[in-house]
C-alpha cells in the first residue's frame, strides 16, 4: 500500500457512509472525505491513515455529482450543525433509508426486513423548535474573513465549529430555526456585546454571558428566550427581557439559568423568571405538552407527531390493552398512546422529567397513564405482569444488556421499538431476535440536513 499522510490524491466518490461521510476506495483501500457526495470528483489530502482506512481534507472539487445543490446558507461546511445542506433532499432519505438497512444487515445480521422508504420532514428548514447558541470570547473566523484581514472582536454568539470547543462561529442566522428566532439571536447578541460585561471564556473560564436557548411552540406560535449566565445579575438580565417582549409580543417567556459549572452545557443550577411564565404549550397531534427551559421536547414537532403516528398505527391498541414504557421520559409517546389503551406505564430515570410527565397527563386529563421513577435494570423486575405491548425508546445508547434479558423475560407479545441511532437499534435487535421477528422498520426524518435518522421497528414475539 502506497498511501501516505499528506499525500494528494484525485478520487471519485462512491458512496456515503454511516456518519454522513462521503466514501470511496483507493487501491482497495477504504478513504472517508468529509463535504463530498457520491459521483464528487476531488482532490483531496491525507490527512490520518490507519490500518484498514484512511481519512481525508477535501482540497478541491473537480467536477460536481448531479445530486449535489448549493447550500442556502453561507455557514455550511464550517458549523456542526447541517452537515448534508449540499445535498438534494431526496437522496438524504434515500441514503438515511440505506443506513438502517446496512446496519440492520451489518450488525444485526438481519435481512430481508421490509424497510420502508423514509418518511418525509413536513419542513426541511425551520422545522427546529429549540435553538441553543454560545457565547464565546474567541469567534471562529470564516476564510473570507481571514482573507479580507478581519479581526477577532473577543465576542461571538453562535455555533461550534467542529474540533475547536473554545472558539464560536459568529453567527447572523440558522436557517434551522423560524424566521423569528434569527431575529432575536442579534437583538440578544447587540445587547449583550453594548452590555459591557464579558463573554465566557470556555478556556479561561472567566466571564458572564453564557449561552443563548430559544424554544418555540409550533401550535401557539408562542417562543421561550433562555439567557445563561455564569453569575445573578437581575439589573443587567431583567433590561434585555423586558426589551425583548416589548418588541416581540410572540415571546411569552424569559428566564434566566445560572450556572458557574465548567462544563460546556445550558442548563442553570437555579433559574429566575423575568418575563412571562415558566413554560410554553406546544402539540402534538390532539395532546397539549407544557415544555419548561430544560424540559426534554423533540425538536422538529411536526416530526415527532408523524413519529407518533407510526407508533400508534404499530401499536395496534383496541383500547383493552396494558402498555409498558421504557425510558419514557416527558410521557409523550404514553400519552399519544393513553386514547388507545386500557393502561400506559411510563419508566423514567430523570425525577424531572417524571414530574412533566405527570403534569402533561394533568393537562390533558388523562387519568390511565402512571410513571415509575428509577433506574430500568431495578425497576422492571419489579413490574410483576406482562404488558401486552413494550414501547422502548432508549437514548442514543441503546439499552443496557440487563434490560435487554429482562425484557426476553417478560415476553411482551408486541414491541415497538423507537431509535435515533440505527447502529445500537441493530445492536438491541440482535440481542432480542432469540425472541422477537422484526416485521417492519420505518424511517422517518426528523433531522433533515444531518446524517440522524429515526426509526420505528415493530417486532412480534416468536411463538
Amino acid at each position: 500500500m502506497t498511501l501516505k499522510k499528506g499525500q494528494q490524491l484525485e478520487l471519485d466518490i462512491s458512496d456515503i457512509a454511516i456518519g454522513g461521510m462521503g466514501f470511496t476506495k483507493y487501491e482497495d483501500f477504504a478513504v472517508f472525505i468529509k463535504g463530498v457526495v457520491p459521483q464528487d470528483r476531488v482532490l483531496a489530502q491525507i490527512i490520518k491513515k490507519k490500518k484498514n482506512y484512511a481519512e481525508a481534507r477535501l482540497i478541491q472539487l473537480i467536477s460536481s455529482s448531479p445530486l449535489r445543490i448549493p447550500p442556502p446558507c453561507p455557514y455550511s461546511g464550517y458549523c456542526g450543525g447541517c452537515a448534508w445542506q449540499f445535498l438534494n433532499y431526496d437522496s438524504q432519505l434515500d441514503y438515511k433509508r440505506r443506513h438502517v438497512i446496512q446496519s440492520l444487515e451489518h450488525i444485526a445480521l438481519i435481512h430481508g426486513v421490509l424497510v420502508h422508504p423514509t418518511i418525509r420532514s413536513e419542513k426541511i428548514f425551520g422545522y427546529r423548535n429549540k435553538m441553543e447558541f454560545s457565547c464565546a470570547d474567541k469567534t471562529w473566523l470564516m476564510p473570507d474573513d481571514m482573507a479580507q484581514g478581519v479581526a477577532d472582536t473577543g465576542f461571538a454568539l453562535g455555533l461550534h465549529v467542529p474540533g475547536t470547543f473554545h472558539k464560536v462561529l459568529d453567527m447572523q442566522a440558522c436557517l434551522l430555526q423560524p424566521e423569528l428566532g434569527n431575529r432575536i439571536l442579534n437583538d440578544v447578541k447587540a445587547f449583550m456585546k453594548n452590555s459591557g460585561l464579558p463573554p465566557y471564556g470556555l478556556r479561561s473560564h472567566v466571564g458572564f454571558w453564557r449561552f443563548l436557548m430559544l424554544r418555540h411552540s409550533a401550535a401557539y406560535d408562542q417562543w421561550m428566550v433562555n439567557i445563561i449566565t455564569a453569575s445573578e445579575d437581575r439589573g443587567v438580565v431583567q433590561p434585555l427581557a423586558d426589551m425583548l417582549t416589548n418588541k416581540y409580543p410572540e415571546i411569552v417567556s424569559v428566564v434566566n439559568n445560572i450556572t458557574n459549572r465548567k462544563s460546556g452545557v445550558a442548563v442553570g443550577e437555579y433559574e429566575i423568571l423575568l418575563s412571562g411564565s415558566s413554560v410554553i404549550t406546544d402539540k402534538i397531534g390532539n395532546f397539549k405538552f407544557e415544555i419548561s427551559a430544560n424540559s426534554f421536547f423533540q425538536t422538529n414537532t411536526a416530526g415527532a407527531a408523524r413519529l407518533y403516528e407510526i407508533v400508534r398505527q404499530y401499536a395496534g391498541l383496541t383500547g383493552t390493552e396494558r402498555v409498558l414504557d421504557l425510558y419514557c421520559g416527558t410521557g409523550t409517546i404514553a400519552i399519544s398512546l393513553s386514547d388507545m389503551a386500557k393502561e400506559v406505564i411510563g419508566i423514567e430515570i430523570i425525577d424531572s422529567a417524571v414530574a412533566d410527565a405527570q403534569q402533561n397527563c394533568q393537562l390533558n386529563q388523562i387519568s390511565n397513564c402512571r410513571f415509575v421513577l428509577g433506574d430500568m435494570r431495578e425497576v422492571l423486575p419489579q413490574i410483576g405482569q406482562s404488558p401486552d405491548l413494550m414501547i422502548i425508546d432508549p437514548p442514543r445508547v441503546g439499552m443496557h444488556k440487563d434490560v435487554v434479558k429482562q425484557v426476553l423475560e417478560m415476553k411482551p407479545s408486541k414491541i415497538v421499538y423507537v431509535s435515533c441511532n440505527p447502529a445500537t437499534l441493530s445492536r438491541d435487535l440482535a440481542l432480542l431476535k432469540e425472541g422477537y421477528e422484526v416485521a417492519e422498520v420505518q424511517p422517518v426524518d426528523m433531522f433533515p440536513h444531518t446524517f440522524h435518522i429515526e426509526s420505528v421497528a415493530r417486532l412480534e414475539y416468536r411463538k
